[in-house]
């Protein structure tokens, strides 16, 4: 069976350097890492989220500020307040909850956060910079930046001699990972609905990446063996086993399955997710550590 990757515990120790750095950063200047989060309407898995990210914000020693703002926000007023905190000192960190309401052009508001604050790494900027190999000057977004560190803890900081294969080709998530790969010296594939049999693609890869958003997609014979399986699938399915109506979380990786054929992988829940948290933490101490032009911690 394969060695189960702990995202809970490679999270807990990333929150504890960060914590440590903003100890620090208090202790040198006075200053307290600032993370400002805003979330427009109702929905209730992006009320969780931001819930849980104040509270981890506050366990780091940040000063934890939310902006929740109703259903009806016009583009004029999230804009407005986005700039205000693109010029709050106070401010390091900016994070804008998607998916925002239809009514609103996510990518306008996204792409107005300044680049030095955008801890979500979603600026065009900070995307740039993963593309041209600098990875020391922007901030890399949090969830590739965690599946990254996971792999690097399975197989150290160099991957040279690995074939690493990315099913998905998002620019929140597919993208920016299958470069990460690349900067840590992996040959890689992305593979996408439209690569032709994606199975026999997947079965050369070391190391296995799958972010689709389809629940269990990637079977056994799919695994080459003794692979390690990233898994950053989250995708809720009926569980009649619990009792009716119940429901349960699955990755995009049909977990029993490959375990019996995989070296390590990653599980779901309690896999990559904790780690989206965990570096979106690390990128508000590193933004102002920059912004008060003192070394940067590493992570």
């Amino acid at each position: 069976m394969a060695f189960v990757i702990d995202g809970k515990e490679a999270a807990a120790s990333v929150i504890s350097a960060v914590t440590e750095a903003s100890v620090s950063l208090e202790g040198k200047t006075g200053i307290k890492p600032g993370l400002a989060v805003v979330i427009v309407g109702e929905d209730p898995a992006s009320h969780a989220y931001v819930n849980s990210k104040g509270k981890m914000a506050k366990q780091c020693g940040f000063n934890s500020i939310q902006h929740t703002l109703p259903e009806e926000t016009t583009q004029e007023e999230l804009q407005a307040l986005v700039d205000t905190l693109n010029a709050d000192p106070a401010v390091h960190g900016i994070l804008v909850q998607l998916p925002l309401p239809k009514h609103f052009d996510s990518d306008a508001i996204i792409q107005s956060i300044l680049p030095e604050k955008d801890v979500d790494g979603l600026n065009i900027a900070n995307a740039g910079k993963i593309a041209t190999g600098d990875l020391d000057t922007g901030l890399i977004s949090c969830t590739p930046a965690g599946s990254m560190l996971l792999v690097k803890r399975v197989h150290g900081e160099d991957l040279s001699g690995l074939n690493a294969v990315v099913i998905g080709r998002s620019n929140l998530f597919g993208k920016p990972m299958g470069l990460l790969l690349l900067a840590a010296n992996a040959t890689v594939t992305m593979a996408h609905s439209r690569t032709k049999d994606l199975a026999s693609v997947c079965r050369n890869a070391d190391i296995l990446v799958a972010a689709v958003g389809r629940a269990e997609m990637v079977k056994r014979d799919w695994v080459k063996p003794g692979a390690t399986v990233i898994d950053v699938g989250i995708n809720r399915v009926p569980a009649p086993e619990k009792g009716e109506g119940k429901t349960k979380l699955v990755g995009d990786v049909a977990f029993v399955e490959a375990s019996e054929v995989a070296a390590s992988i990653t599980p779901v829940p309690g896999g990559v997710g904790p780690m989206t948290i965990a570096m979106l933490m690390a990128n508000t101490v590193i933004a102002a550590h920059r912004a008060c032009s003192l070394p940067v911690p590493k992570f």
